[in-house]
């Protein structure tokens, strides 16, 4: 019994990995999900994109600088499918 229930969680454990959220084409749920991103934050992030990269986003969004790019790109956030550090976006 107990294997069963051990393999039944390790079957669950992609489920819980973290989703990526591309902020080129997410809805407003999908943005407000990702911890960080508020209402007025997710408004910005709308009105700005279409973003080319993580250097573009952070020039054209006030309240996202290269801390918050890091922090959004670890809970998922994506752009153009690249997360912050991949995008060589630190010289933001």
């Amino acid at each position: 019994m107990k294997r069963r229930a051990l393999l039944l969680w390790a079957a669950a454990l992609p489920a819980l990995a973290q989703a990526e959220v591309e902020a080129n084409t997410a809805t407003r749920a999908e943005l407000e999900s990702l911890p960080g991103l508020g209402p007025a934050l997710v408004q910005r992030l709308l009105a700005a994109r279409p973003f080319a990269d993580w250097t573009d986003l952070t020039r054209r969004v006030p309240g996202i600088k290269a801390a918050t790019a890091r922090k959004l790109s670890a809970a998922g956030l994506r752009v153009a499918g690249l997360a912050y550090s991949a995008a060589g976006g630190e010289a933001g």
